[in-house]
């Protein structure tokens, strides 16, 4: 890891107010959990039809039994726990530093790490409801059955998650560009800035420092401050041992 860049991003942390950070999927495939497209990813493999299609709000309603049978083989991870990324944002909350994490993964491990003031975009596999009477219902009600999950009211129990098809949650939306552009440092890690609109919200950025942290480049390296193609868990780690939030310990 090249140690004047992230020395330059630890002076950067320690002289920042107002941090938001916004993630994919690289932040949570240090936990166990795949991406999407890569060789091993959620979309890899041989399937009956695209996954595109098996994810999207048309095929659930339409064959909610197949939806579930890949849903709950390729897309839930109940097992898998924060990694150093996870805990450090949530440190940085604790410290004053950060005042959001906005994220397009669907695991809830930022909750579970403790951060609060958490943006998911795209939904969280641990929040269900019945597309009927609206009653909530946690993962394990999904896990617990092989069969369509459904409610106590007969309705068809339906995870809160943006399918293909589904628009965006518009006041999630407008809390994460709200964030972002109050924000005097952007951190973006773990993604690839390829998915819109979500990676159209680097353009809401006003503040002084644009920080990226992706294993590969991405197409805005060239408008930020510091660019590393880094682990975000290694980094985040490296900084956390470097004390460069200055907070109390756990």
């Amino acid at each position: 890891m090249d140690k004047n860049k992230l020395d330059k991003l630890a002076e950067i942390i320690s002289q920042s107010r107002n941090i938001v950070f916004f993630g994919g999927a690289g932040v949570s495939t240090e936990s166990g959990i795949p991406d999407f497209r890569s060789p091993r990813g959620v979309f890899s493999g041989k399937a009956e039809l695209p996954p595109e299609t098996i994810v999207s709000h048309d095929y659930f309603i339409s064959h909610p039994d197949k939806f579930y049978k890949f849903y709950r083989e390729r897309m839930l991870f109940p097992d898998a726990k924060p990694n150093a990324a996870h805990k450090f944002l949530a440190k940085a909350e604790r410290a004053g530093k950060l005042s959001a994490v906005i994220t397009q993964n669907i695991d809830g491990l930022h909750y579970a790490a403790g951060s609060s003031a958490v943006y998911e975009l795209h939904g969280n596999v641990h929040k269900n409801h019945c597309m009927y009477c609206n009653k909530f219902y946690d993962l394990d009600c999904i896990l617990s059955t092989q069969e369509v999950p459904r409610c106590t009211c007969g309705g068809i129990i339906k995870p809160d998650v943006v399918l293909y098809g589904e628009s965006l949650d518009g006041d999630t939306v407008s809390g994460a560009v709200d964030a972002i552009s109050k924000a005097d440092t952007l951190i973006i890690g773990g993604t690839s800035l390829v998915v819109y609109p979500a990676a159209g919200f680097i353009d809401f950025f006003r503040g002084n420092h644009l920080v990226i942290i992706n294993k590969t480049q991405t197409y805005a390296d060239s408008r930020a401050e510091l660019a590393l193609c880094e682990n975000i868990g290694e980094v985040f780690s490296r900084l956390d041992s470097m004390n460069v939030l200055n907070s109390p310990e756990d």
